[in-house]
């Protein structure tokens, strides 16, 4: 009986061995095995087995893009100023083994490199190319920082300045000077905004002064024209009564009527005197020969 429970003691144990050791690698992930204290094999994703005590997973790690926020870094440009510049990098582990194996504390390496070219970049460059030349800067310190870490199985996809932070008193230069480029701006945009007023301005009064002189011409035009056809109107009357006149062939009496009908239009005026033929009857020649007023001005 003895012998039965220790065999079904070792039993259980070695299940439990056999459990422990089942590892399962998950999705975007890799583990670094060695076996005797050396290098074994890099498991990837899916079940493994790990023999107990021989086996040994030095590094689980992963595959996926990460992001190292390094702190601000004092660095000297050309014309000697000192500016804090941080740094973002992304990075990503293509090589588990070289990962494991190629240098201590990889992170930590990839920052004081990063430091170390970022100073080296920063010091060809004068303060006003370092603020305008962001992306010359984040491209070399990527292609630098990329060769350098193949050997340890990192691949830098990206680098960042986030943050560029000149001395105070530098920033209040830029700041003052800033502001006066703003004050510059919205002087030239209102003299341009109060210049394009005074030419809408004009152009209406022009507009305004040109449709009313030919609105006056058109009236002047209109009333030359109605009394044009008043005129004419008169003088075709006047004809057409003279010429129905003829046609009539008229005797004395009808004429002798028409003379006083005009000393009558005559007399209706402002003359005071009158010469009037001694003989009525001969009235209709005094129309065509004689008519003579005499005017007085008012005492």
């Amino acid at each position: 009986m003895e012998f039965l429970y220790i065999f079904l003691a070792l039993l259980v144990v070695v299940i439990i061995l056999l459990i422990c050791n089942i590892k399962v690698v998950p999705q975007a992930h890799a583990y670094v095995v060695e076996r005797l204290g050396a290098y074994h094999s890099t498991w990837g994703t899916g079940l493994h087995f790990k023999i107990p005590f021989i086996d040994k997973i030095s590094k689980k790690v992963s595959m996926k893009e990460q992001v190292i926020d390094f702190p601000p870094q004092p660095v000297i440009t050309k014309d000697n100023v000192t500016m804090q510049i941080d740094t973002v990098v992304y990075f990503q582990i293509t090589d588990p083994k070289l990962y494991a194996y190629g240098v201590e504390r990889p992170i930590s390496a990839i920052e004081n490199l990063s430091a170390t070219t970022l100073r080296n970049i920063i010091g060809e460059l004068e303060l006003d190319n370092t603020l305008t030349s962001r992306d010359v800067i984040n491209t070399k310190i990527r292609t630098i920082l990329d060769e350098a870490t193949d050997a340890w199985g990192i691949k830098v996809n990206r680098v960042e300045l986030k943050n560029i932070l000149p001395p105070p008193a530098i920033q209040d230069s830029m700041e003052k000077q800033m502001k006066a480029e703003r004050e510059r701006r919205a002087i030239i945009l209102d003299a341009e905004g109060q210049k394009r007023s005074a030419i809408l301005i004009a152009e209406g009064k022009k507009e305004s002064a040109i449709l009313a002189a030919e609105a006056e011409k058109e009236a002047q035009i209109r009333r030359a024209e109605g009394e044009a056809q008043a005129i004419l109107a008169v003088q075709k009357a006047t004809a057409d009564g003279i010429r129905m006149l003829n046609e009539s062939n008229p005797g004395q009496p009808v004429l002798t009527i028409k003379s006083l009908e005009a000393l009558e239009k005559v007399a209706d005026g402002r003359s005071t005197k009158l010469i009037i033929p001694s003989n009525l009857q001969s009235i209709a020649g005094l129309v065509t020969s004689v008519k003579e007023m005499v005017s007085e001005a008012d005492k």
